[in-house]
């Protein structure tokens, strides 16, 4: 029979795989992941490091049941086609891609592969985006309504794909290249498997409890196996459906909202692609911001977690450390740095995401503009997060800033620097550019 072939993206898993049954159900499948230079070099080292340990696991998966993984490196709508006319597929097989860069790359290979179908089977969402429109047949801008909708809506249970019971066949293909110098980041461990057992480990966590604690380290630290597909959010769902009354009910439902926000970005990116770059609010591009040698200035103190505020400083340095963040602290040197450095909110994201291990562009560039006030929220001018209170709210007892800023317990360490700005004078200063601006633009 002719194989079909199961192009791996975003999906890199053997269990719960629409697509994957989707090609088994044609016959033999062989699986393919294509080493994209448009997608690989804007990722930086960690991203680029955990998804090749990410592909090494899977290539092991695969060999408990027969080939592994065909590697091959180039433009999508080049190997994709030659490789389908190389062993005469029958298809090509993907989950969906809904991004701005992979839906114009499938439309290229859809167009490159002639008569051989491509073929698109689930996605990387409980929700696929463009699914939920609104009322008058529109998407949605707000998260409230789409949360709504998107929990109404529901989604299927896990795919029961057994890679046992597929006949997998072989290409010739390439190694995979040596990983990039992590200058000593420590990565999470990378594969389906880890992802499952990272999640089976921390499901009964009381989510609510400890969601804001980034001292505690009690966050799931699913989202670099959700960016890269070795464990779905489907999956993820069906764990936290539990009976009304049951005491955990109402942390699981905090934590599938959290699941809610990536799908609502997703989406918003899909109906909106030029939302990863520019503003979703075009009128905030007026907003007053550093420029020059001063934004460097303000940026490199930032990036290198030295501005004297400590909580935005062992955020910045997890970050180095990690290539990881937690998500409250995520926040407020977001805010930090567009609310009281003045720098626009693109530098930040870039930042984010040359380093963050979980990089998705549209959780990034959103949570970047919502902390900005120029994203989704309908009301976003009084929301300057204050960088002492957070620390002292978040952070009681000093534990998660001990650890990443040492030499304000130690000064043997090293100086610490004195506060780069005055956050109620730059605070005062971001609202009052806000209402100016509220006022020339009525």
């Amino acid at each position: 029979m002719r194989p079909s072939i199961l192009w791996l993206r975003r999906d890199l898993r053997l269990g719960d795989h629409p697509a994957l049954l989707a090609a088994a159900g044609d016959g033999p499948v062989l699986p393919l992941f294509v080493l994209d230079d448009a997608l690989l070099s804007p990722s930086g080292a960690p991203r680029r490091a955990f998804l090749l340990r990410t592909l090494r696991a899977l290539d092991r998966d695969l060999r408990r049941h027969g080939p592994g993984l065909v590697v091959r490196s180039g433009r999508p709508e080049d190997v994709v086609p030659a490789l389908a006319a190389e062993v005469d597929a029958a298809s090509v097989q993907v989950s969906a891609d809904f991004g701005p860069y992979g839906a114009a790359r499938d439309h290229r290979v859809e167009a490159a592969l002639g008569a051989v179908p491509l073929v698109r089977t689930g996605s990387p969402y409980a929700v696929a985006p463009g699914r939920l429109l609104t009322g008058s047949g529109g998407p949605y801008q707000v998260f409230t309504p789409f949360h709504r909708a998107w929990a109404q809506h529901g989604w299927r249970p896990p795919a029961e794909s057994d890679p046992a019971a597929v006949t997998w066949v072989e290409a010739p293909g390439e190694d995979l290249p040596a990983e990039p110098d992590l200058d000593g980041v420590e990565l999470p461990e990378a594969g389906e498997a880890a992802a499952l057992a990272q999640w089976r480990e921390w499901r009964g966590t009381p989510y609510e409890d400890v969601r804001d604690r980034p001292d505690l380290d009690a966050t799931s630290r699913l989202s670099p196996h959700l960016r890269w597909g070795t464990i779905h959010p489907r999956t993820v769902l069906a764990d936290l459906d539990v009976p009304p009354g049951d005491p955990d009910a109402s942390h699981r439902a905090t934590f599938r909202k959290e699941l809610a926000w990536r799908e609502f970005y997703a989406h918003v990116l899909h109906h909106w692609p030029g939302s990863a770059r520019s503003y979703f609010r075009p009128e905030l591009r007026a907003l007053p911001y550093v420029r020059g040698r001063e934004r460097r200035r303000r940026l490199e103190a930032w990036a290198a977690g030295r501005t004297g505020y400590p909580i935005v400083d062992a955020g910045m340095r997890q970050l180095l450390a990690e290539g990881w963040m937690h998500n409250r602290v995520r926040m407020i040197v977001a805010s930090f740095l567009v609310k009281d450095l003045h720098v626009e909110w693109q530098h930040g994201a870039r930042h984010f995401m040359t380093h963050l291990v979980d990089g998705d562009l549209a959780s990034n560039q959103h949570n970047w503009q919502w902390v900005a006030g120029c994203g989704t929220d309908a009301a976003p001018y009084f929301r300057v997060f204050n960088p002492t209170t957070q620390g002292r709210k978040f952070d009681p007892d000093g534990a998660y800033v001990r650890r990443w800023v040492p030499e304000l317990a130690d000064p043997s360490l090293g100086a610490y620097p004195e506060p780069i700005v005055d956050h109620a004078e730059q605070r005062a200063a971001t609202l009052e550019a806000y209402q100016l601006l509220r006022r020339h633009g009525s």
